[in-house]
């Protein structure tokens, strides 16, 4: 099997003018911390996925049936509902930060968090830091 094209890929739009078009003021600056911390620890240009994800960097999913996806190693989204991050992975060592982050939840790829002020943001960066190691030693 091919390629799946994905509705969500990467675009040319300015990741700053989309923090900047957040009507939520906490949401907005939360967006650029986030921003300030994905761009020190991946040491990449961020990238627009779609009209409302950061993206930063890319490896190939390949699915069970073959088909294969280009897919952003890491980022994030500040939608209006939570921050949402791309962080979560395999990592044997993720379960004992995420118990030491402080309020949020996950699901399969993502890490929610309602506001960074919910959360211990030294243990985020190591969370990110994790992620980025776990993903450029196991992701091609």
């Amino acid at each position: 099997m091919g390629k799946y094209e994905p509705k969500t890929r990467p675009t040319d739009a300015s990741v700053e003018d989309f923090l900047n078009s957040i009507e939520n003021e906490e949401r907005r600056k939360d967006g650029f911390r986030l921003l300030e911390m994905f761009n020190r620890i991946t040491g990449e240009k961020p990238k627009m996925w779609g009209p409302a994800i950061i993206g930063y960097g890319t490896y190939t999913v390949t699915y069970a049936d073959g088909r294969t996806l280009d897919w952003l190693m890491t980022g994030f989204s500040p939608r209006k509902q939570n921050l949402s991050l791309y962080v979560k992975c395999d990592s044997p060592k993720q379960p004992a930060l995420l118990e030491k982050l402080g309020k949020h939840s996950t699901s399969v790829s993502c890490l929610y968090i309602k506001r960074l002020s919910d959360v211990d943001v030294n243990v985020l960066e190591k969370v990110i830091a994790d992620t980025v190691a776990y993903c450029r030693k196991t992701r091609k």
